[in-house]
């Protein structure tokens, strides 16, 4: 067998193993989200790196949504704006490129999506720790042993790898899962 075949099959593996085993907390996320959003909520979004990727994927989908008759939902990705980030870690301390937007946007019904394929992700954990402090909602997508922030959210998903790509991969079919299962519990056909 040819190594692409074997991560293809090793990544389905890891990803059927991985839903099947979070179904619960998976759930909890989805009730937790729509909660947020059906009483006026948005979603902010954040990581480093490929995960800075992953939660613009995920404001994407949520504020526009390629599926018909899903409804769009306020969400916004933190690592967007390279002026902002950068200027927050000169001036001061890279750690708090996100709580301090945390601090300036979010409002009481909001939900956060930290994402770290580590867990020990600095600047993630400090704003996980104060939404958790401003009674915000907190989802985080994880990997390996969940790192700091297996402590710091209402709900960590962790995918059990060291692989990168595999936690990377994980992620995005979570991410999909979670939109779908949160707008049918807000009333939308399962279709897909």
């Amino acid at each position: 067998m040819n190594g692409a075949v074997r991560k293809a099959r090793e990544s389905a593996r890891l990803a059927a193993d991985f839903v099947e085993a979070s179904a619960p907390e998976i759930e909890r996320a989805t009730i937790g989200l729509a909660e947020r959003f059906e009483r006026g909520g948005k979603l902010l979004a954040f990581g480093n790196g490929g995960s800075a990727c992953d939660a613009s994927h995920a404001a994407v989908e949520f504020a526009h949504p390629i599926i018909e008759r899903r409804r769009a939902l306020p969400a916004i990705a933190l690592s967007e704006s390279t002026a902002l980030l950068s200027a927050v870690g000169n001036d001061g301390d890279f750690s708090r490129v996100f709580v301090d937007q945390i601090d300036l946007l979010a409002r009481p019904h909001d939900a956060l999506l930290g994402i770290s394929t580590s867990g020990a992700s600095s600047n993630v954990a400090v704003a996980l720790r104060r939404g958790r402090e401003l009674g915000l909602f907190t989802i985080g997508f994880a990997g390996r042993d969940g790192g700091s922030m297996a402590d710091l959210c209402d709900v960590c998903l962790v995918v059990p790898s060291w692989s990168i790509h595999r936690i990377q991969e994980v992620h995005t079919l979570l991410l999909h899962l979670l939109w779908d299962e949160l707008h049918v519990k807000l009333g939308a056909d399962d279709v897909l």
